[in-house]
């Protein structure tokens, strides 16, 4: 049975019309529509009242012992269309749900009633004014005593059972995949939740929320490679920012202001894989006479908070590990950390020594410009894999934080924190370098590292370093990438994004 079922639908999809010819078919029914006077995309709808508030308020609506009966008109995309008789049962969704309609020829007339079935088709935009009315199967209706079109599509929708199968498909069509896919619709709303509770709490906290350049002379901030454009008006180079603000948000605790933070993009121009993009959203904050353990708590807290209100619980499986924000959020030291998983000890060993280790390990990482700081990093890298978290990595070296306070007591590290979940890192602070010689120096050495054909090291910022020789309070800064957001997911960066990028089909 099933053999034959498969034959048969490989014949029917044989001789099935193609696209373009779907298409013209839809043309030719546009036609009819403007032949007959009738705007196929008119810019106003009379509609009444969505999908869920009827569903909401159907039994008022439909008249009840109490109520009288209502007109109503409702407006959506028809998504299934079945005939019985003199009669057409819909399937009408506008976004806030679904709700079936009939068209009947004894409310329309035969005239209208085939109009109808002349030029409307499924993934056309309709409104429908009628009465509503539950069928014997139980089913709420609206009956439809007049209908409009406001949007003839041109194109079909994808099978109803199938939806769009090929992956790169899915992402270059989103629009498609979320009509089919509900669980997509979901993750834009969680997502939209996600950032929208990271900034109520923000403000709770009397944090102002501020909008730096996004276009920069000097791209600063992070270890990262910028994207670069020309600026015609200006006639020079400038590129798009690798961190949301970083060093402008410096320069405002600078300016006087206690507490800033912004949501936006930014731009590296590296590779792609499951946790890393090119375009993606960011949130910096920076809290004046705050150092890094007070913003280990700010922090802490924040993403419970985030976590509770966009996902509605503080326990996730992420890539195989069982992560509870709710426990106690452990502290990881970096040389510890490397030593016990690696046997080597970075305060002791050689570049040389790294690297036999590295190569020991399978670990591939970029030979141009490689460096102790890359070379540590790719030994990190590997480490923090097997750390579920949740937790802060502290005590890291000097040279792999240029923009970091140091320690009091051990100079030789810096007092940042970073947040390690299910493997990965999920956000970065430190009590931020306030020193205008130590960080003048800081920058000279990351510039000899890129000359040496390091592109992630840090450039020169002269006018930062101006800035805060006319004095910083005592900083703590934090940042956090849409990483966090497809962890809690479960699910790749890319997949986590409204609209990919996506290369153009050829």
């Amino acid at each position: 049975m099933l053999k034959l079922r498969s034959e048969f639908t490989r014949l029917a999809r044989k001789f099935m019309p193609t696209i373009e010819e779907l298409r013209q078919t839809r043309i030719e029914k546009l036609k009819k529509l403007k032949n007959a006077g009738i705007l196929a995309y008119p810019a106003k709808t009379k509609r009444t009242h969505s999908v869920a508030e009827v569903l909401e308020n159907f039994k008022k609506l439909s008249g009840g012992i109490l109520s009288k009966k209502k007109t109503v008109v409702i407006a959506g995309r028809i998504m299934a269309q079945r005939g019985h008789g003199g009669a057409t049962f819909l399937d009408i969704n506008d976004g806030t749900g679904k709700i079936q309609a009939i068209i009947k020829t004894d409310k329309l007339g035969e005239k209208g009633y085939q109009f109808f079935l002349d030029v409307f088709d499924i993934a056309d935009f309709v409104e429908i004014k009628g009465t509503l009315f539950i069928t014997k199967r139980g089913e709420k209706t609206i009956e439809a005593d007049d209908y409009k079109m406001l949007s003839k599509a041109l194109l079909p929708l994808p099978e109803k059972w199938h939806g769009i199968q090929d992956v790169e498909e899915k992402l270059r069509k989103r629009y498609l995949d979320i009509i089919f896919n509900p669980e997509v619709k979901e993750m834009i709303q969680k997502r939209a939740m996600f950032w929208g509770a990271m900034r109520e709490f923000l403000l709770e906290k009397k944090f102002l929320e501020v909008e730096t350049p996004v276009l920069e002379t000097t791209p600063g901030g992070a270890d990262a490679r910028p994207f670069k454009t020309h600026h015609n008006a200006l006639d020079m180079d400038v590129y798009l920012r690798i961190s949301t603000g970083e060093l402008w948000q410096k320069k405002l605790m600078v300016a006087g202001f206690e507490k800033t933070f912004e949501i936006g993009r930014q731009f590296r121009n590296e590779g792609i894989d499951s946790e890393h993009l090119q375009d993606y959203t960011q949130m910096e904050c920076y809290s004046a006479y705050t150092d890094y353990e007070q913003g280990m708590e700010l922090v802490e807290e924040m993403y419970k908070y985030v976590a509770k209100k966009a996902f509605g619980t503080l326990k996730f499986n992420i890539r195989g590990f069982e992560v509870d924000l709710g426990k106690k959020w452990e502290k990881y030291d970096f040389n510890s950390t490397i030593s016990k998983y690696t046997g080597v000890n970075i305060e002791e060993a050689s570049l040389s020594e790294i690297e036999k280790v590295l190569q020991k390990l399978k670990i591939e990482y970029d030979r141009n410009g490689f460096n102790i700081t890359r070379a540590i990093d790719n030994l990190w890298k590997y480490c923090r894999k097997n750390i579920p978290g949740p937790g802060f990595l502290i005590n890291v070296p000097i040279i792999m934080e240029p923009l970091a306070k140091r320690m009091e007591k051990n100079p030789k590290l810096v007092q940042r924190f970073q947040v390690i979940l299910a493997g990965s890192e999920m956000g970065k602070g430190y009590s931020e370098l306030n020193d205008p010689i130590d960080q003048a120096e800081r920058f000279t050495e990351q510039q000899k590292l890129r000359d040496a054909g390091d592109a992630e090291a840090q450039r020169y910022d002269k006018d930062f370093v101006e800035a805060l020789e006319h004095g910083m309070p005592p900083t703590c800064g934090f940042g956090v990438s849409e990483r966090l957001f497809a962890f809690l997911m479960d699910k790749p960066m890319r997949d986590c994004q409204i609209f990919p990028l996506m290369k153009p089909k050829q």
